[in-house]
């Protein structure tokens, strides 16, 4: 596994803590990242997805609803909800990579950590959201 992508999976395992049990983002990232063996590049790039994801989490809300109208973003499941977050923080919010090194990325986690389903959901909505980049 590459190193960021590496690190988007730490992003992912704090996202869903918070988002599952409701654990501090403050409590968590700390303990993730010191079990990470990250370099300290790196770890910023964790906890800048994060912080940005959780800063724009009703914007990037929305979004899911508008690229996935069929499914209410509460009843997504956990790790494909923040999968979507992050990349999509990461292509219409953060754009430091290419929208195509993102999707490519969510879709690997996808796979990773998801139901045999996610990475093709993950890919469809980010392939919509794509769309919007683009314009």
């Amino acid at each position: 596994m590459g190193v960021r992508r590496k690190a988007r999976a730490i992003a992912l395992q704090a996202l869903y803590e918070v988002n599952s049990v409701g654990h501090d983002v403050e409590k968590v990232l700390p303990l993730l990242l010191a079990e990470s063996g990250l370099s300290e590049e790196n770890a910023a790039f964790v906890r800048g997805l994060v912080n940005g994801v959780l800063q724009n989490k009703k914007k990037i809300d929305r979004h899911i609803k508008n690229f996935a109208p069929a499914w209410p973003v509460e009843q997504i499941p956990i790790v494909d909800r923040n999968i979507l977050r992050l990349a999509i923080f990461e292509i219409l919010l953060d754009n430091s990579v290419p929208v195509k090194v993102a999707i490519n990325e969510a879709v690997e986690l996808a796979k990773k950590f998801g139901s045999d389903s996610s990475p093709r959901f993950v890919n469809g909505v980010l392939g919509s959201v794509s769309a919007l980049a683009s314009r």
